[in-house]
């Protein structure tokens, strides 16, 4: 499972650094099932990209360079206040935390 996460992130760097993302920068949490608690990590600056939920189908994917993250514009970046709000609500999560996950219909 490691070396498939680290294929995500393959054509990524740490932007510290510069170095890539291997399989040895992600450490898995938790396993639920289809969903994965992880950590991202550079291994060469220490620089900690945080905690990242990530669900997962039975869907096969043959081509491993479809798997492949790539950099994009997105939205602003994130403030000070969405990373308090963020940790207040995972610091609040119970038992039932799947709860939370919107289900598919």
């Amino acid at each position: 499972m490691k070396k498939n996460l680290g294929k995500l992130f393959k054509n990524l760097c740490c932007s510290v650094c510069k170095h890539e993302f291997d399989e040895d920068s992600i450490t898995i949490k938790r396993d639920e099932g289809g969903l994965l608690v992880t950590n991202l990590k550079c291994n060469n600056c220490g620089k900690n990209y945080g905690i990242a939920f990530l669900g997962f189908s039975d869907i096969e994917v043959k081509d491993s360079s479809e798997l492949a993250l790539e950099v994009q514009e997105g939205p602003a970046p994130i403030s000070y206040d969405d990373v308090i709000d963020a940790h207040r609500f995972i610091k609040n999560l119970d038992e039932n935390w799947q709860n939370y996950i919107k289900k598919e219909v």
